[in-house]
């Protein structure tokens, strides 16, 4: 089967995320993969396409869209994505019939591409639901519900869950809210379909050195936070959390990322210089995975106004990592219920530091459970979040 997975972020090689990991199953299994995705203007190339571990990977010139990027030249871009996909993979795969077609949001503006190379080769169209906007902009304030830019983002967002003959949603939680604001998908087109990975063991690593590197005392129990450091994840209550364990000896938080809020952090740090932390901007996959190894506890942190459930793919890496997990968010993601009943972690509300110092206090107290912790979290994912599992829901539609 030819397959045409369409995305804005899918990384070169050597590097993983939860869509190389789903690509590669695809390959084991004999499917012939295609790959349009985006090259940001920042990363200097123009359109290319390669052969990459066996699938054809089209990376196609864009305006820039990810990281600390404005939102007009972001509006601009995800404007112009579905005439640029449409131009390059005809360009590019002009011999190939499609037979299934995956795409990712965000972007929610692939719709029309979508649709014309589904018209064209009478493909089925699967959608992987991982970004519900325009809501998550209202909620967080970017944009007004009802202005201009809402509704036109709003009948995007509608268009292409039209065109998709089935949805994947990360958790039930998605599932539910999908269905209850857009009543005109039929429920059967909805279906589960969680982030993934391909679990690998953790590296090797000389954990002493690496503490000694960034200066992380040896005794201390290490939490840390990676990923993106914006609007989204609530920077403000980052810093409560911050502050309400400052300079207590028997604990260290790293916060390791890239992002539009990320001064903020930095203007804490040099405010308050807490000698029980550590604020990093951004490392390589790399550098980061090692630094991961001597760490003990993962944090995820999502703004509680939120009325979407989003449900951060960094959950896993703190999983294959063999870590358990400290979730903060808003009330309405059920991420919190999968890892309290998972009993691989703690959930408290990301507008209550109080209880967050109470959950860090409690971890601090009791060192043995955190192994136990650790290796269920790995079980948990094992049985649950796999490509493999991933690879057959989407598949059985199409057997």
């Amino acid at each position: 089967m030819n397959m045409l997975f369409m995305t804005v972020a899918y990384p070169k090689v050597g590097e993983r995320n939860i869509y190389t990991d789903l690509m590669q199953e695809f390959v084991r299994n004999g499917h012939q993969v295609y790959i349009a995705c985006s090259n940001e203007r920042c990363n200097g190339q123009q359109i290319v396409v390669n052969k990459e571990d066996g699938k054809k990977v089209l990376r196609i010139k864009t305006g820039n869209l990810v990281g600390n990027v404005n939102l007009i030249e972001k509006g601009i871009t995800m404007l112009s994505l579905e005439s640029a996909f449409i131009k390059a993979i005809k360009g590019y795969f002009d011999t190939i019939k499609f037979d299934l077609i995956i795409y990712s949001t965000p972007p929610i503006t692939f719709g029309r591409a979508v649709e014309y190379f589904k018209k064209r080769d009478n493909a089925k169209t699967y959608l992987l639901l991982k970004d519900i906007f325009p809501q998550n902009a209202v909620d967080i304030r970017i944009l007004k519900e009802q202005s201009f830019l809402y509704r036109f983002f709003r009948a995007k967002e509608k268009r292409l869950y039209t065109i998709s003959d089935y949805i994947g949603c990360m958790s039930q939680a998605n599932v539910d809210f999908i269905l209850k604001y857009n009543p005109d998908i039929l429920p059967q087109v909805v279906e589960i379909c969680p982030n993934s990975i391909s679990p690998v063991e953790a590296i090797k690593t000389n954990k002493q050195e690496i503490r000694a590197k960034y200066n992380i005392p040896d005794k201390s129990t290490t939490f840390i936070y990676g990923g993106s450091l914006g609007k989204p994840q609530g920077i403000d209550f980052v810093i409560e959390c911050l502050k309400s364990n400052m300079n207590l000896n028997d604990r260290f938080f790293i916060i390791c990322g890239k992002g539009s809020e990320y001064h903020k952090l930095e203007a804490f740090f040099k405010e308050q210089t807490p000698n029980n932390a550590l604020l990093i901007n951004g490392l390589t996959n790399n550098e980061y995975d090692k630094l991961v190894t001597c760490c003990d506890v993962g944090l995820i942190f999502l703004d509680h106004r939120f009325t979407i459930p989003n449900f951060p793919s960094r959950l896993l890496s703190y999983m294959e990592y063999v870590m358990p997990v400290i979730a903060c968010t808003d009330i309405n993601t059920d991420i919190g219920k999968v890892i309290c009943d998972g009993k691989f972690g703690w959930w408290c509300e990301s507008n209550n530091s109080s209880r967050f110092k109470e959950i860090t206090d409690l971890i601090c107290s009791s060192l043995d459970e955190l192994n136990e912790y650790g290796e269920k979290a790995r079980k948990y994912l094992e049985d649950n979040y796999t490509v493999k599992m991933s690879y057959e829901i989407i598949m059985k539609h199409f057997k």
